[in-house]
């Protein structure tokens, strides 16, 4: 049995999210949830949120499964949209800037 969760439009690049969701693929959930406890980055909390939510889910489709038998089947990020501000500069010029964000996506599964 497998279960899924997505958290889309996170305010985090794509690039950092990936350096927290390599660290938890393919380890047990509650070895995986220790491990982003730990980690100073900012999208470990995010992480942390979507695959609470994929364990709920996976509660909900059959309540009789132990989820500490799961396990971090998949896990990716894919970029979302990008926030596109200008910052001011010297001569009436104006430089971009981009505020990506991102998807992440977790699957686990027995």
């Amino acid at each position: 049995m497998e279960a899924k969760a997505t958290l889309r439009n996170v305010r985090i690049s794509p690039r950092k999210a990936r350096l927290v969701v390599d660290a938890i693929r393919g380890l047990s959930v509650p070895i995986a949830l220790a491990r982003l406890s730990n980690l100073p980055n900012k999208g470990a909390r995010d992480v942390i949120k979507v695959l609470r939510s994929a364990i709920a889910n996976a509660d909900q489709q059959d309540s009789s499964v132990d989820v500490d038998s799961f396990v971090v089947r998949t896990v990716f990020v894919d970029e979302g949209p990008t926030l596109k501000r200008f910052r001011p500069r010297a001569m009436g010029r104006a430089y971009p800037i981009r505020k990506r964000t991102s998807h992440i996506t977790v699957v686990v599964g027995e």
